[in-house]
């Protein structure tokens, strides 16, 4: 073998050796991040926000939508206002979706339609507002009702009408308790209560408004009753194009729209112990109940869109809110926060130094953001 050949054959093997080191130094980052836990954190960054009456934050975008009777303000992953829109509401909720985000004043008449740059539309109806849903096109849907009927009216992006309306008479098709638009804003789901033998009852119904639901009687698509039983529905959600969830106090089902003029129930979750609360986001769908089967007083259930279980886990700690952000669960109180990822780590179990009313990833890599009634926080874990 020539020098040549041998110097050759050695920075080879250097650089197999290196290669093999990076390999090896990445595979202990990653195992330490997913599965390291904490008591403790400290605070990366802190901004005081604008006072003012809260009502609650959303997540949107990087960042939070924080609104109130009075406004809503847009903040970004690192604190600074981004935007701000100011109106008067009563009983301000508010739906979001990818880019778009919709705030409706439930029992009166006021809607407002945002993107990331701030407000794109709004609208004044003519009927008190019972619920509002945005889809990723920013096509919204609204409840309104008068003393017998209830009626879904569709809105473009700016706030001006849709030529598309559903109408629901209360004494035979029953009370819409909730509702979603698909991503693309041409699917509508609907969560029903509906009297039966001097008994309340559930039902979900589908509707297509695309040119597939043109030729459908009245762009009914599928329904459901026997699912959901004597129970309230108390929520609907697309999760992407085809899966969609309805959550009731019977538990949770899983639907499938693969098959868009005749969706499919793919699992049903019954729950014999009583949910407290619901939490989903794009990818996951989240409950938290009453645990009677261990000491421990509650039970952490997580699922995919499809209705596959990704993770159960137990607790005893007092909690007031729960949320799911990319693959982290977060439940917390004013005092205290657990960070779980989807694997069922406890990445962080500690104390809270301030009342934190929202929690969700940060911007960069191992930060969480905390929002509390007069700041936001950045924390690293530790």
């Amino acid at each position: 073998m020539t020098e040549n050949s041998e110097h050759s054959l050695g920075r080879r093997k250097s650089f197999l050796t290196a290669a093999a080191a990076v390999v090896v130094l990445a595979a202990v980052i990653f195992l330490m991040r997913r599965f390291a836990s904490y008591d403790m954190y400290a605070v990366s960054w802190q901004k005081d926000l604008s006072q003012g009456s809260l009502t609650g934050y959303e997540p949107f975008g990087d960042g939070f939508l924080k609104y109130s009777k009075d406004g809503v303000t847009c903040i970004t992953g690192r604190g600074a206002e981004n935007w701000v829109d100011t109106y008067e509401m009563k009983s301000p909720v508010i739906s979001v979706n990818g880019e778009y985000a919709v705030i409706a004043d439930s029992q009166g008449n006021e809607v407002r339609i945002y993107g990331t740059g701030g407000r794109v539309g709004q609208t004044t109806t003519q009927l008190p507002l019972l619920k509002a849903a945005v889809s990723r096109t920013g096509i919204t849907a609204v409840i309104e009702e008068d003393a017998s009927s209830s009626y879904i009216y569709f809105l473009n992006k700016d706030g001006s009408s849709l030529d598309v309306s559903i109408r629901s008479i209360l004494s035979g098709d029953g009370y819409p308790t909730s509702l979603a638009l698909s991503p693309d804003g041409t699917r509508l789901m609907v969560g029903f209560e509906y009297l039966s033998g001097g008994v309340m009852r559930g039902r979900v119904v589908f509707y297509d408004f695309s040119e597939i639901g043109k030729n459908i009687p009245n762009r009914l698509v599928g329904g459901f009753d026997e699912p959901f039983g004597e129970s309230l529905i108390a929520d609907v959600r697309y999760l992407d194009g085809v899966y969609s969830f309805a959550a009731s106090t019977k538990g949770l089902c899983f639907f499938s729209s693969r098959n868009l003029t005749s969706p499919e129930l793919v699992k049903q979750v019954d729950e014999t112990d009583e949910i407290r609360s619901l939490f989903y986001n794009d990818s996951y769908v989240g409950v938290i109940l009453n645990n009677t089967a261990t000491a421990e007083r509650f039970r952490l259930e997580l699922y995919k869109p499809d209705g596959t279980k990704v993770l159960e886990k137990t607790f005893d700690d007092t909690y007031v809110n729960a949320s799911v952000d990319g693959d982290y669960v977060f439940v917390f109180s004013s005092s205290s926060g657990m960070i779980l990822n989807t694997a069922g780590v406890e990445k962080f179990h500690g104390p809270l130094d301030f009342p934190v009313l929202e929690m969700r990833q940060g911007t960069v890599p191992g930060e969480f953001l905390m929002a509390g009634p007069t700041n936001l926080k950045g924390v690293r874990l530790r």
